[in-house]
């Protein structure tokens, strides 16, 4: 399985599986089969975009999660990562970024 390699200056490297790292860069409306960079003006867009995201996938699954709170065979399936675990690194990454006023570059 590839991965994804997300880079700066001011971090270190942030690799995710492909499936998670074209889901964040579709989410903040970059192309996730090519290689690309996030410029520092375009970086608060980006985190905005991310947390509008893990809001709706939490209001989506909160019914679910309220119906399961008891019944351990549906806690069970209801235990995949969340959006809000796979976006936090590239969050605090984004974040570390636009402070230091640095680009984000992947697929190179």
């Amino acid at each position: 399985m590839t991965v994804y390699r997300f880079k700066s200056r001011e971090t270190g490297d942030l690799v995710m599986l492909r499936p998670h790292g074209q889901r964040l860069l579709e989410i903040i409306g970059k192309d996730p089969h090519s290689p690309g960079v996030l410029q520092p003006e375009e970086i608060p867009r980006a985190i905005e975009r991310l947390r509008a995201a893990v809001a709706a996938e939490e209001a989506e699954q909160k019914p679910a999660a309220d119906e399961a709170d008891g019944d351990d065979d549906k806690a069970a399936e209801g235990a995949a990562v969340s959006l809000r675990m796979r976006s936090a690194p590239f969050i605090e990454m984004l974040e570390r970024c636009l402070k230091a006023d640095v680009e984000v570059v992947w697929g190179v």
